[in-house]
């Protein structure tokens, strides 16, 4: 499998190279020369099939030779060594859990496979890997945990300050070890703005191998169209259901993106719902065809605050440009905070069930998708990304309600926070940077 930037500037390249790198050279997001495809046949063959067995068939067809096939099947195995609920709330209405991880978020799911892939990359080639991570939340500690005991890597990460849950902060900012945090004052398009200027540097490119673990690294994003795949067929298997639609809280798009990817690959997935907040500007996009981000809006879904989502690109090249292409599989839905805080609360009289600020938005959109006429009748899924005692603020407000917190979560906040305070100015990054080595 080749790879090739949506700048269309640089020369292709392989899953080893585009890992490593990240980014393209021309400041593009590498994507796939083709999307492979699963025929009919060998969908049917993996109804029933585990998690890691579909996580396996899918990660194949990605990789091809560049790892043995021995190999990548050992990193599946100790990476999703944890499970993937589906939980029923009514005969239509299902929450896929992607919290069960090590860091209680679905970016475990990602982090933990491309730090295996960097890792086993980085010792053919004997050299140190800096992994530069934009957080606004759990990627970085997803990234910080995934990383730990991988060697030649070392990873520095960019959070926005004072807009990430204190658990969320703990969590990225206590691991030690070879990660550094640095607590950028600004928003998380400044940390994002940041990196990217990072990979393009060439000073910086001299002197360091740096590459990415956020989604817009292809290897952070392609294992997260595995739970997109073993929901579509577990429920098919199941319950005869072909055509889900998946609700997907939506900041920078990584997320829904892996599950363009998943349909396209031929998995039995019927259409999306990009829910995002008041940081609407794919949603306006998908309404009106015009692109116009704006500055980021500081929301009760702290993760999704993202003005500027960097994976739109891939959605754009994947569906030609055209806004009307892109609606026939994503309908954009923005949700209000005092929706947010209505959905939490709606779904725990009715069902019984605790929601994330993140994981409500995108149930408040499934249901208004439903009541617009849209997918009346038919089964949804809404992805759930984030334990809900990692935001608990918000939702024992909203509950009045005690949220119990994992004793691995208890243990962080006792822990010493280790973080460096840096400016938005791209050139107090640089100096931290080059001066990992003095």
């Amino acid at each position: 499998m080749i790879y090739f930037s949506t700048s269309k500037s640089s020369i292709p390249v392989s899953i080893k190279k585009a890992t490593l790198e990240g980014l393209a050279p021309d400041g593009g997001l590498y994507i796939p020369s083709e999307i492979p495809r699963f025929s009919p046949e060998e969908i049917e063959l993996l109804e029933g099939a585990s998690f890691n067995n579909i996580a396996f068939a899918i990660a194949k067809k990605f990789i091809g030779a560049e790892i043995p096939l021995e190999r990548l099947e050992e990193m599946i195995e100790s990476c999703y060594n944890f499970e993937t609920p589906l939980i029923t709330l009514d005969s239509n209405t299902f929450v896929e859990e992607l919290f069960s991880g090590p860091t209680l978020a679905f970016k475990d799911y990602g982090a933990r496979f491309l730090a295996r892939l960097t890792g086993y990359f980085a010792s053919e080639d004997q050299r140190l890997i800096t992994v530069l991570v934009a957080t606004s939340g759990d990627t970085g500690s997803a990234v910080a945990y995934g990383f730990q005991g991988i060697a030649n890597t070392r990873v520095v990460l960019l959070y926005p300050s004072g807009k990430v849950s204190p658990l969320q902060e703990q969590q990225l900012t206590t691991a030690g070890n070879n990660v550094h945090a640095l607590e950028v004052q600004g928003d998380f398009d400044d940390c994002q703005r940041m990196v990217k200027q990072a990979f393009v540097d060439p000073i910086l490119k001299e002197r360091l191998t740096l590459t990415s673990a956020n989604s817009i690294n292809i290897s952070r994003l392609i294992p997260q169209s595995f739970y997109y795949a073993w929901a579509a067929l577990h429920l098919k298997e199941e319950l005869g259901v072909t055509d889900p639609i998946f609700s997907v809280p939506s900041g920078n798009y990584g997320n829904l993106t892996a599950g363009v990817l998943a349909k396209k690959m031929g998995f039995p997935i019927g259409h999306f719902i990009a829910a995002s907040n008041a940081n609407d500007s794919v949603t306006r996009y998908l309404e009106e065809g015009r692109y116009e981000p704006r500055p980021t809006i500081t929301t009760l879904s702290t993760a999704m605050d993202v003005g500027n989502p960097s994976n739109f690109a891939r959605l754009r090249y994947f569906y030609h440009n055209s806004n009307e292409s892109m609606g026939r599989d994503i309908s954009g839905i923005a949700v209000s905070d005092e929706e947010t805080r209505a959905a939490i609360r709606s779904a725990y009289d009715r069902f019984g069930y605790i929601m994330d600020p993140h994981t409500a938005v995108a149930f408040r959109a499934l249901e208004r998708y439903r009541s617009s006429g849209h997918g009346e009748g038919k089964t949804g899924i809404v992805l759930s990304t984030a334990h809900p005692s990692k935001f608990l603020d918000a939702i024992e407000s909203v509950l009045d309600l005690k949220i119990e917190v994992p004793q691995r979560l208890q243990c962080l906040m006792e822990k010493k926070k280790m973080a460096t305070l840096i400016g938005s100015d791209y050139k107090e990054l640089a100096s931290f940077l080059n001066g990992l080595d003095q």
